[in-house]
Parts: structure tokens; sequence; C-alpha cells
């Protein structure tokens, strides 16, 4: 099994190599070059743990593809996200209004994040641990990482607005439910609290992402979907795009207690501590922990193993940062 999943990380043989899409802007120095697995460094000194290394590979291997697109695809993909979450935000109206339970309308929202996995479409916030960590490889630009983010984040609010004024028409007696729920978020105000909520939500959604790179199965992706879906929207967290689905159905109704600005205001707010949840509490550590792996990847790209603050930081973990990390 071990030696069928190394095989399906390189490309098979006859294939044409992997690279960009044509007219989408370049990735990296050696964009694709690194298709075949980087050799490893082996050695006492250097313990190496395969199932860690295997998983980062693939997250490389992933964000390869996802940074390669063309800004159309990055739209429409975000577009599409934004449809598939506007039904799990209209399972969760549903489901509160008449169960009287917020803990139950997280359970229906779920439905939303499996259409996510099955769909293959793409949340703004699930843009940070595989993206990130293709850049940090060396495998693509910081600007294809914020072009990424830009476009599937507008694909997000805009697909959701259109999904959320159908909503609104088709069930009119969800607007009392979806001015209530959406009060709640918008009107908490910007402090402390919201802060740490949305760090909550991005350091939640991105663990979702790590333990989909980090299976082959699709009912362990599946159920790790749900838990997450439930965790956002039964537990309340504050996610910047789900929240503001549930915003934009208040807004519809034209009796909201909040405007556009507000909203606005609240989101940028939101959006902020989803970035730093995201990639502090679960990006940052995943690259700590895959760092020689990571260095292995920088080296085959011909790239100084890392900025010089992160050699320092190497450095205070003990790791050789001046060689990539080879003995």
């Amino acid at each position: 099994m071990r030696d069928q999943a190394n095989a399906s990380l390189g490309p098979q043989a006859g294939a044409p190599p992997l690279g960009p899409q044509a007219g989408a802007p370049p990735l990296g120095p050696q964009a694709g070059s690194s298709s075949l697995r980087p050799p490893s460094t082996a050695g006492p000194g250097y313990p190496r743990e395969e199932v860690i290394e295997r998983s980062l590979d693939r997250i490389i291997e992933e964000g390869r593809g996802r940074l390669s697109r063309l800004w159309p695809d990055m739209l429409a993909t975000g577009m599409v996200a934004g449809f598939e979450v506007g039904f799990g935000v209209l399972a969760l109206l549903l489901v509160a209004a008449r169960a009287h339970s917020i803990l139950l309308g997280g359970l229906a929202f779920s439905i939303g994040f499996i259409g996510l996995r099955l769909g293959h479409s793409e949340l703004f916030t699930e843009g940070f641990l595989v993206p990130v960590t293709t850049v940090a490889a060396g495998e693509a630009r910081t600007r294809n990482l914020l072009r990424l983010w830009g476009w599937t984040l507008l694909g997000n609010l805009a697909g959701g607005w259109l999904v959320t004024l159908v909503i609104d028409e088709a069930f009119p007696g969800l607007r009392g439910e979806a001015v209530r729920v959406a009060s709640y978020y918008v009107m908490s105000g910007i402090n402390a609290r919201t802060f740490c909520l949305g760090a909550l939500a991005g350091g939640a959604i991105t663990l979702m992402t790590r333990m989909h790179n980090g299976t082959d199965s699709e009912v362990a992706k599946l159920i790790a979907s749900v838990s997450i879906a439930f965790l956002l929207a039964g537990v309340r967290l504050f996610h910047s795009v789900l929240d503001s689905l549930v915003a934009f159905c208040a807004l519809n109704t034209f009796h909201a207690p909040f405007g556009y600005l507000s909203w606005l205001g609240w989101f940028a707010w939101v959006a902020f501590a989803n970035v730093v949840g995201g990639l502090s509490l679960t990006t940052l550590l995943q690259l700590i922990r895959s760092r020689r792996r990571l260095l292995d990847h920088r080296a085959v790209n011909d790239l100084p193993p890392v900025p010089a603050p992160v050699a320092t930081l190497l450095q205070h973990l003990g790791e050789p940062a001046g060689d990539g990390g080879r003995g």
C-alpha cells in the first residue's frame, strides 16, 4: 500500500509533465520541476516520519494545481462554493426555526460542507494550509497566493449573495430567523471576543484541510467536513463567509438592524481573525512539524533553505538552516 501511495505522488510513465495552465502566471523558479518526490535526508541525526512527509508532498502537489488556475476558474470555483454553502445556510435556518436549536441547525448546515468536499469547490478560508505550504516550499510565488485568496473570496461572496436572494424569496417564513441569527454575529461588534471566535474558526477550517490531506479515505474526509461544519455553525464560531451569507439573508429582508456598511466593517475584522487563526493555530505549526521535508523541496527548487528570520528560528530548534537540513 505504501509503494502504491508513493507512486501516486509522482507522474505516471509517459505522462506529460505537470505544470501551470496556459495563460496562467508562472508559479515559482522551477514550477512543476519537483513532480517527482525530492530525495529525503536519512541518518541517525535526522529521523524522518514517512507519514508526515507523504502528507506534505500531497499538500504541495495539490497546491500547485490550485495556484496555477486562471482567474475565471478561481472566481467560478469560489462562486460554486458560495452556492453550496448557501444550501447549508438554508438547512441551518430551517432547522433552527423549526427545532428551536442552533446545535441541530449547525448539524444540518453540514450539508454545505459535504457539497464543498464532493464538488471540489473552495472557500476562501480553505486557502491557508495548502497554498501557503506550496509557497513556502518554493513551488509558487506570494502573488499567486494573494491572487487565489482575492478571486476565491470574491466568488464566495458573489455566489453566496445570489443564492441568499433566492432563499429569501422562496422561504419568506425564514426571514425572521435569518435576522435573528445574523444579528447575533454582526451586532457582536469589533472586540477581543469576536477576534478570538474568528481565530478559532480559521484554525478549525484549516484543521479540516489538514485532516483531508492526512488520509486517502473519502469517508474519513466527509466525517471531518461534517464535524468542522457543526463546530462552525453549531458552536457559533465566527466564519467570515458562512456568517456573511446569513447576514445577506437578513439584509435582503430590509428589516435587519444593521446595514451593508456595518456588515463590511464586521466582515473585515472577522476575515482578518480567520487568517490569523488559520495561519498561526494550524499552518505554522504544520510547517514547523514538516520543516525537514519542506527544506527538501526548497533545495530541489534551488532556493535558499529559508529566509533569515526563519533560519534563526530553526537554529533555536536545533536545525541546521544553512544546508537545507542535509547531513
